[in-house]
Parts: structure tokens; C-alpha cells; sequence
């Protein structure tokens, strides 16, 4: 049982940073000011499905998707992890406003929940931590701990508003960036390992 729930914690923790939660947070602010609060909550609602969808997906096929473009897992590794760098980068040196043109209509899907929660980055990493599972239950718990990270990440939209009233916005661009900086040291730990068994450099 004790392996399991290490498991579930490792795996979850991984995931809720992986989803960039306080910088899709600000991005969430920025594309929804003038929405009344029971619509900023149904469209937290409707971001939240679709990123559990995609992420479903995502990690479950990994090993399928590597077979048939007959890709390896420590080429998609290093791969992933540098896409997944670039991301981190822009998050702590980028700017999180919103691009004019998507700041009205329909932006649960697109943008909010493809590509700013799951980006290119994201996608890759999780293909490849789908792909890292070894036992069936790493699956199930696998899945089980990437449910309640998107979970979380949906909670903080849906009190998107009272966040930004407690925090404020510097706060939450704060957290954004210590954010990016988790999400380079998975990244550069995704290339490494990628590296060190492309090399077959041991450990």
C-alpha cells in the first residue's frame, strides 16, 4: 500500500506542476475579464474536462504512438524535455496576457485547454511519462493521481476570482514563474535520462 500511495504522490505532484496550474491561472484572468463570475465558472468547468480528456489520452498511448512512428522512448525523452525547457523559459520570461483576437468566444478548448494547459511541452511529457509505466496498477494509479491534478488545476479556476482578490495579479505572476522553474528542472531531468540511456551512460 506504501508503494502505492508514493506513487500516486510522486506522479500527482509531477502532473499539477507539469499543467503550469498558477500560470494557466493568469492566462485564465487575462482571456475572461468580462465574464460574470457563473461564467468564468462554466467555462473553468468546461477547460478542466477537455485537459482531462486530452491528458487521458496522452498517457495512455504513449507506448502505442512510439511503435507506430517507430520512435524510441530516450529520443522522444530528449525530445520532450527540450520542448518542455522552452516552455519553462517562456513562462518565466514571457508575458502571460492574452492574444487579442482569442479573448472572445468560444476559448475552453482553444486556447485554454489546448495549447496553454497542455502545450507542446506538456504533450510531450506526458507521452513519455505514459510510456515510463512498467505494471499495470502504475497505470491505474497513474491515471487515478493524473485526474486529481487536473482536479486541482480546476479548482483554481473556478475560484479564479477570489485568487486574484487575495493574491492579486503581481502574486499570481509570481507563482507562475517559481512555477517555470520546477517545470525546467523536470524538463532538464527528462533530457538527461533521455541522454544517459542514449549514451548507456551508467548511473
Amino acid at each position: 500500500m506504501e508503494a502505492y500511495s508514493d506513487f500516486f504522490f510522486t506522479v500527482w505532484i509531477r502532473f499539477f506542476f507539469l499543467l503550469t496550474p498558477f500560470f494557466v491561472l493568469s492566462t485564465f484572468l487575462a482571456m475572461t475579464p468580462e465574464l460574470t463570475a457563473s461564467e468564468r465558472r462554466s467555462t473553468a468547468l468546461r477547460v478542466t474536462l477537455a485537459v482531462l480528456v486530452a491528458c487521458f489520452v496522452l498517457y495512455s498511448f504513449g507506448n502505442t504512438l512510439f511503435s507506430l512512428f517507430g520512435i524510441t522512448l530516450d529520443s522522444f525523452r530528449i525530445g520532450a524535455g527540450s520542448l518542455l525547457f522552452l516552455s519553462a523559459v517562456h513562462m518565466v520570461h514571457g508575458d502571460d496576457s492574452a492574444p487579442p483576437s482569442e479573448k472572445r468566444g468560444a476559448i475552453s478548448v482553444v486556447p485554454l485547454a489546448i495549447p496553454v494547459t497542455v502545450g507542446p511541452g506538456t504533450t510531450g511529457a506526458l507521452l513519455v511519462m505514459g510510456a515510463e509505466v512498467q505494471h499495470n496498477w502504475q497505470v491505474f494509479v497513474g491515471l487515478a493521481a493524473l485526474a486529481m491534478a487536473v482536479l486541482c488545476v480546476g479548482i483554481l479556476l473556478v475560484c479564479a476570482s477570489f485568487i486574484e482578490h487575495i493574491v492579486g495579479k503581481k502574486g499570481i505572476t509570481i507563482l507562475s514563474k517559481l512555477t517555470g522553474l520546477f517545470v525546467a528542472a523536470l524538463a532538464a531531468q527528462i533530457v538527461f535520462t533521455g541522454v544517459r540511456n542514449f549514451l548507456k551512460i551508467g548511473a
